[in-house]
């Protein structure tokens, strides 16, 4: 599995007027580019009239990145809202920066600099969650074990997820992959050797 990222919180919006011209940054968190494509065109069919409908995206799992100007003279649209993107860090996400021309010219570097503020407030807006690469796992133990087990693993860094009980009691959880060695010696000093965790899968959740 590839290392710890950076991508956004949640979907987002917002808008500022720039002499005239209204600019509306819209972010999604994407995995894919179909599910980029798919937002890019949400957003064109929900804004038809505008003048321009600029966008940039960045794919971890395929490192991919696209952007795209819309008619804007090359240089100062896309790429502005790609270098945002960069320059915080994230991945997994789509930034479409909608432009309304209110009539009065901005010039290229007026284009850079509102393209880029554009996707920042929506960035800003969206907020930010790290993906940590983690272990599911589970612990099986008797009842009589329970209540020590089920309060060492989050002091351990593990996060539980669900509990089931029937002869025994299972414990269900994930854990940063960097935690699970300490877990791992709390475990078996607690249980006299006796319970042991078990490794489901490994993949990735916010934090």
């Amino acid at each position: 599995m590839s290392k710890d990222y950076v991508t956004v919180k949640c979907q987002a919006q917002d808008e500022f007027v720039e002499r005239r011209s209204r600019f509306i940054g819209y972010v999604m968190p994407v995995t894919t580019e179909a599910e980029a494509l798919d937002f890019i065109n949400e957003i064109r069919t929900r804004h038809w009239d505008a003048t321009h409908n600029v966008y940039a995206y960045v794919i971890r799992e395929q490192n991919l990145c696209r952007y795209s100007d819309d008619h804007e003279p090359q240089g100062t649209a896309g790429v502005p809202v790609l270098d945002v993107i960069r320059k915080s860090g994230l991945t997994d996400v789509c930034v479409v920066v909608t432009r309304y021309f209110g009539g009065v010219l901005l010039g290229a570097g007026g284009l850079v600099r509102a393209y880029s503020h554009g996707a920042s407030i929506g960035l800003q807006k969206a907020g930010r969650r790290e993906m940590i690469t983690c272990y599911e796992a589970k612990l099986t133990c008797s009842y009589s074990q329970y209540g020590k087990l089920g309060s060492l693993l989050p002091e351990n860094g593990a996060t539980l997820d669900d509990t089931i009980f029937e002869d025994n009691v299972t414990l269900c959880f994930h854990i940063p992959v960097g935690d699970i060695g300490a877990l791992n010696k709390k475990v078996a000093d607690a249980t006299g050797g006796t319970c042991e965790v078990e490794i489901v899968a490994e993949k990735y959740f916010s934090y």
